[in-house]
């Protein structure tokens, strides 16, 4: 790790760098990486910078950092809100971190890397493009689990329509169960038009597949990586919050087959 050569760093400048080491653990937070990385990150970038030490401390909704230079410490905390997974956005944090610890001549170097945090791509792909490749992959599924064409196309429809309405809601900053809740419901609505209308060979596929797009992986291998190395709290946290959105996409399920009057499902 390159630490640059200490100088004289007044109270103000000292301030400023607490702000960006704050921005980029909560940047990360918000985009979904693992504690460690959170951690790490904004350590590496406080040192980078000229601190004589950096202590961050997080919580699932928080994030607590301490920047120390020349015996004066600094303490601000910040509140983190859930944004879609973006891993594009944190590959170029952890660039912004490199670059800035490779820099040798640090007069203007904050400045610089403020400039480089103001100037993040945080563009995404089109949500109609979004939607319908996330309906492709349900519908693929639906067809490796040996459904018939009629199943495919149906879970297609289901996949896409449940993602253009999990985006939409999600834009507009409903709570997160609630969307799930929601994006289950439809999915499973038209999903189960196969039972309704007897579509296809197996209509148990449709309605299974076209919930795929509500597994929450990334935030159970998140919070099980959590736990593995140390950050217990935080990892039980997301474990739970993971739980809560699987047990909500299990009642938008079943409020669509009682809505539908369907008694049986399952293989």
């Amino acid at each position: 790790m390159h630490i640059p050569p200490m100088t004289s760093i007044s109270y103000v400048q000292q301030q400023r760098i607490t702000r960006l080491c704050v921005r980029c653990g909560l940047l990360l937070m918000q985009y979904g990486a693992e504690s460690a990385v959170v951690v790490d990150l904004s350590k590496r970038l406080g040192f980078a910078l000229g601190m004589s030490s950096v202590e961050c401390s997080l919580n699932f909704n928080a994030i607590t950092l301490t920047t120390i230079c020349d015996e004066r410490c600094i303490t601000t905390t910040r509140d983190t809100i859930n944004q879609s997974i973006n891993v594009n956005l944190l590959v170029q944090i952890q660039q912004i971190v490199n670059k800035t610890e490779a820099t040798i001549n640090n007069n203007d170097l904050i400045d610089r890397t403020t400039l480089a945090f103001d100037e993040l791509d945080k563009t995404v792909y089109p949500t109609w493009l979004v939607s319908i490749f996330v309906g492709a992959s349900c519908a693929a599924f639906a067809y490796l689990n040996d459904g018939s064409w009629s199943i495919t196309a149906v879970t297609f429809i289901a996949g896409m329509v449940a993602m253009f309405t999990r985006i939409y809601l999600a834009k507009h900053h409903f709570n997160p169960f609630i969307t799930v809740i929601a994006t289950a419901f439809i999915a499973s609505l038209i999903g189960a038009t196969t039972y309704y209308f007897d579509i296809g060979n197996n209509a148990d596929i449709a309605v299974a597949s076209s919930v795929l797009l509500l597994v929450p992986s990334f935030p159970l291998i998140n919070s099980l990586s959590d736990i593995l190395k140390g950050y217990v709290n935080i990892g039980v946290g997301r474990a739970v919050f993971t739980y809560m959105l699987t047990l909500s996409a299990c009642v938008g399920i079943v409020m669509a087959l009682v809505l539908l009057r369907i008694q049986h499902w399952g293989f």
